[in-house]
């Protein structure tokens, strides 16, 4: 009853996620019997990684059906599995794919469910960051201001299991040197939950660093007028070097940049040696994204932007001028170095 279980993530060639071994590390700090539950291809090879990094047992499907038919043949076994073990929590990683089957398997179990989780303390208890959203003189707005972002443990009550998606990054993976014992999956998944069959999968090829994972992260947001001015964030990102760029969720709404690029409550979190927030007002929802960083830079024109507030350097002006400036400085000390060197 008390096992705490971690939804193993595979990609299409059968290796496992890094947030799936995060999960794993944190899973074995809250006891003994942790158990991952990985389907899909490669189920069954992926078991010996999950057990260096905690799992002693993993529940392991290699059909196919959960590649061809997403997220419900697997919320459906996950589900089943769960109704005969009753683990007492479930963890999953942050991304869409993952929470798509974890509201499935709300819907199923009729269970709480908890996201966006920067710590779990024990397996009723998780901490997680609530944005507020406050601008002074001005109560009750929650449109404005970054009053800033609070840590609030949660308990979690209901019965098992409960489910908690958590942060990009919130743990860091150790392996453990374990060993695991492998129980095949063998539960036959009904017409009725392969609706939804997967036709193509198409891949993007990314020029520079994933934006979990860049030193540098620059991000724009409306104040930059417009999806043209995002060819500047790119090329500022090249002069740097290892930098990548994101986006504001109004940005995304906008259509000016894909969702894979937002950061904040509903995006990703990042945690970056250098966070440069570019027309960006500073909304508790984006800065529960990024509040991390180790060192924040703000351009805005708006000199009272809450940004500011969070800010290590801020420059009061227009991106469309600072941002040349500044790429020309930068390549003009490249030139010299080179000279030099």
């Amino acid at each position: 009853m008390d096992a705490v279980w971690v939804y193993a993530e595979l990609d299409p060639y059968g290796a496992v996620a890094p947030s799936t071994l995060e999960l794993l590390t944190k899973a074995r700090s809250l006891g003994p019997d942790v158990a991952a539950v990985a389907l899909g291809p490669g189920a069954g090879e992926a078991a010996a990684i999950l057990g260096e990094y905690g799992a002693t047992t993993v529940f392991a499907g290699d059909d196919a059906v959960f590649v061809d038919h997403p997220a419900e043949p697997t919320a459906y076994v996950l589900g089943r599995l769960a109704q005969a073990h009753r683990p007492q929590l479930i963890l999953f990683g942050p991304s869409y794919d993952a929470r798509d089957v974890a509201g499935r398997l709300q819907g199923i179990l009729g269970c709480a469910l908890v996201a966006n989780v920067d710590d779990v303390l024990d397996t009723d208890h998780v901490r997680l960051t609530v944005a507020l959203s406050l601008w002074p003189g001005r109560p009750g707005n929650l449109r404005g201001g970054i009053a800033g972002a609070k840590l609030v443990d949660v308990e979690l009550s209901g019965p098992a299991p409960r489910l908690v998606l958590a942060r990009a990054g919130a743990f860091e993976a150790m392996p453990s040197a374990g060993r695991a014992e492998v129980v095949a999956v063998d539960v036959e998944v009904p017409a009725e939950r392969r609706r939804t069959r997967r036709l193509e999968r198409h891949e993007e090829t990314d020029t520079g660093p994933k934006l979990e994972e860049a030193r540098v992260v620059i991000a724009g947001g409306r104040g930059l007028g417009g999806p043209e001015a995002f060819a500047l964030l790119e090329e500022l990102a090249r002069a740097i070097g290892d930098a990548a760029v994101g986006a504001t969720r109004p940005v995304v709404d906008a259509g000016w940049a894909p969702f894979r690029m937002q950061i904040g409550q509903t995006g990703k979190t990042v945690k970056p040696d250098v966070y440069v927030a570019v027309g960006i007002s500073g909304a508790a929802q984006h800065v529960v994204g990024m509040k991390d960083a180790r060192r924040i830079v703000a351009i805005n024109q708006d000199p009272d932007a809450p940004i500011f507030q969070l800010a290590d350097l801020g420059v009061v002006g227009d991106a469309l001028t600072v941002l040349p400036a500044l790429i020309a400085e930068l390549e003009s000390a490249r030139v010299g170095a080179a000279r030099a060197g």
